[in-house]
């Protein structure tokens, strides 16, 4: 195994651990926003992965294109679905502290 690849794999195993230490800190009220902030940046992955795949020569090129372009654009999708999700689960919460009418008070004099 080459030197370079060792570095290579040693920053991908560490990026792993301080991606889950990281993940795992985020209180579930800010989910909802860095979602949506991750979606934009998948839709930017995915407009790279269609301009690599359009430039494909090669059959493994162009096979590979295709599998980035299916998998990003399952990453929005599935994105967009888990933020609506959460959403909802807001205006839920909402609509049931609107639907219930002010109990009427009664003053004795």
């Amino acid at each position: 195994m080459s030197n370079e690849l060792l570095n290579e794999l040693t920053f991908f195993v560490l990026s792993i651990f301080v991606g889950i230490e990281v993940i795992s800190k985020v209180p579930t009220i800010l989910h909802t926003p860095l979602m949506s902030g991750t979606n934009a940046i998948h839709g930017i992955i995915l407009v790279g992965a269609i301009v690599i795949a359009a430039g494909a020569s090669s059959p493994v090129n162009i096979i590979l294109g295709l599998v980035a372009v299916t998998l990003a654009t399952t990453n929005v999708v599935g994105g967009f679905v888990v933020t609506d999700r959460m959403l909802e689960m807001f205006k839920g919460r909402q609509t049931q502290k609107q639907s219930t009418p002010p109990q009427p008070t009664t003053t004795t004099k």
